[in-house]
């Protein structure tokens, strides 16, 4: 990996990937890369915050208001869980049920239920369910 100082570049940053060929995995660092500052703002009592993509582990919609959940906070945001669905990386966000999305990289372990559905135990310990209607997507993701 190289770094360079380029002092007449017109841009703060530019990131050059060279690589053989591009493929899902090219494709997800090219995403990370675009998204490393991207911040979704929501709201916690009354008070406006910003939260890092990468800080989130999952986002649920609650009687028509849409709420995200990191490790320790629970804050509303503005946007519905379909236009998550279209902002958000289908490579790193997945929606698992009619009212959640979580992100698959803060999910710590899967448990398929007799049910046919799945227990995803994230890193924070909280179980969520995957509803059979979304499990093969998830086993597309996961190559499971």
């Amino acid at each position: 990996m190289d770094i360079q100082i380029i002092e007449h570049i017109k841009e703060k940053l530019q990131v050059v990937i060279k690589c053989r060929q591009i493929d899902d995995e090219i494709m997800r660092l090219k995403y990370h890369i675009e998204m490393f500052d991207k911040k979704l703002q929501a709201k916690k009592d009354n008070e406006r915050c910003f939260v890092n993509l990468s800080d989130v582990m999952y986002f649920e919609s609650v009687d028509n208001h849409t709420f995200l959940y990191t490790k320790d906070d629970v804050m509303e945001i503005k946007q519905r869980l379909y236009e998550l669905e279209i902002i958000l990386s289908d490579k790193d966000f997945i929606r698992i049920s009619k009212s959640q999305i979580i992100n698959i990289n803060k999910v710590k372990s899967l448990r398929p239920e007799i049910n046919r559905t799945i227990l995803a135990t994230m890193c924070n310990g909280e179980q969520l369910f995957i509803s059979r209607k979304y499990v093969p997507a998830i086993r597309s993701l996961l190559s499971i």
